[in-house]
């Protein structure tokens, strides 16, 4: 067994335990099955799912067996941890959906077909379902005291708030959780929740919840939430949420995300979501202190993560789409890799006859994408080296442009000088 409590306190992955003083050495006498809830809120996970579901395979790669829950039934009532107003209520049929697409995600990260820790892939609406309202409250209510659940941060937040309030499915939402605990305690021998920080009152109300209904010590483990050096989350751009699925976030946008990780923000990133080792880490926090401007720890950040999460291809593509940004020809992709790459790049619309016959001519397209301001400007730029489409260069200010000049389907890109460029779009 390695020690996975002592990989996770050099990461600084440890915030609240159960038994601190007890639970390394718990960990070490024999392999543990161990849990993380995530929640179906939509059919992706994002880069704050990342952390537990990290946190789980580095368990699993010190011996251990992970158990990743996905909420069916718990998203659909909604946690009010950290949430200061009531969530939209989601329906089954969507539900149901999201949970696929997080399975999928999930089996990237978790090996689930390792003989002696392999991962193990629940729903809780499996069990859940099976309930009726009347058979819930007398045999788990029960065991629940409410002076419990009224003492919990997440709850207390809300009812202080005399324009919010919290409803009685939401005020629920902890036992459910808690049950979710005791049911993988006696189906898989489940001993050890795990979470961010601001789950530790729905964790300690399932080992509770344990102790009342099965006589059992059950154990939990809270790692600091995902945030940037001035406190708000990680993986949140003005565009919206950067998201595990290539289809709400393409590998080039996921990429770009880790590229441009401040930082004062990179060595945290590092340490809480890939696996490089101490010595490698602390060589990129040097080199970050001496030559920051190479950005090697951003580098590495998001080769490790995009090749985790979308393949080797997907990384592939991530790479070579940055390598043109910064100059490498253009060949072989499609409109909307091109639209994503060069996103705010300006772009215009034009006749896509004015490809035909004789073509555009090189000075005109210069003039037209916004690159010059006069063809007198814009044949300077091409006598001077400037000129370029899909990053070749153009000499001739005599040179005619027609389809085959096209980067893809209807998209030219006209580049001058080092780093400004502009987008040609020929329609019909």
């Amino acid at each position: 067994m390695n020690d996975i409590f002592a990989e996770l306190k050099w990461r600084g992955l440890i915030f609240q335990t159960t038994d601190e003083e007890n639970l390394q050495k718990w960990l070490l006498d024999q392999s543990r099955t161990i849990y993380a809830g995530f929640d179906p809120t939509a059919d992706s996970l994002h880069v704050g799912s990342l952390l537990p579901l990290m946190i789980l395979r580095r368990f699993q790669k010190c011996g251990h067996r992970p158990i990743a829950l996905v909420g069916g039934a718990t998203g659909m009532i909604g946690d009010p941890s950290g949430k200061s107003a009531e969530r939209n209520l989601l329906s089954v049929d969507q539900l149901r959906a999201n949970v696929v697409g997080i399975q999928q995600q999930m089996k990237k990260v978790l090996d689930f077909d390792n003989a002696d820790s392999g991962a193990v892939l629940v729903n809780n609406f499996d069990w859940m379902s099976r309930f009726s309202f009347l058979d819930f409250l007398r045999d788990i209510g029960k065991n629940f005291p409410v002076n419990v659940m009224m003492g919990k941060e997440s709850v207390k937040n809300r009812l202080q708030r005399d324009d919010l309030g919290i409803s009685y499915t939401e005020f629920s939402y902890m036992l459910l959780q808690a049950y979710d605990f005791v049911h993988l305690n006696k189906e898989h021998g489940c001993e050890l929740q795990v979470g961010g920080s601001d789950q530790w009152g729905n964790i300690t109300a399932g080992i509770d919840l344990g102790r009342r209904m099965l006589s059992q010590q059950l154990y939990g483990m809270t790692c600091p939430l995902l945030t940037k050096a001035d406190g708000t989350k990680m993986g949140k751009t003005e565009s919206g949420a950067i998201w595990l699925s290539p289809e709400r976030t393409s590998p080039y946008a996921f990429y770009q995300y880790w590229i441009n990780v401040a930082d004062e923000d990179a060595g945290k990133c590092l340490r809480f979501l890939t696996e490089l080792n101490q010595e490698e880490i602390e060589a990129l926090d040097k080199a970050r202190e001496e030559e920051a401007y190479k950005r090697e720890s951003q580098r590495r950040l998001a080769e490790e993560l995009t090749g985790m999460i979308h393949g080797p291809e997907g990384l592939a593509s991530a790479q070579r789409a940055t390598k043109i940004f910064f100059g490498e020809e253009i060949d072989n992709l499609s409109d909307s890799q091109l639209v994503e790459i060069f996103a705010d790049v300006s772009s215009k619309d034009i006749s896509k006859e004015r490809l035909s016959g004789e073509g555009l001519n090189l000075m005109d397209a210069f003039v037209e994408a916004g690159l010059s301001k006069s063809k007198g400007e814009a044949r300077r730029t091409v006598q001077q080296g400037g000129a370029y489409i899909n990053n070749r260069r153009r000499e001739s200010i005599d040179e005619r442009l027609t389809a085959e000049d096209l980067a893809s389907e209807t998209v030219m890109v006209l580049r001058s000088g080092k780093k400004k460029y502009a987008l040609l779009r020929f329609r019909d």
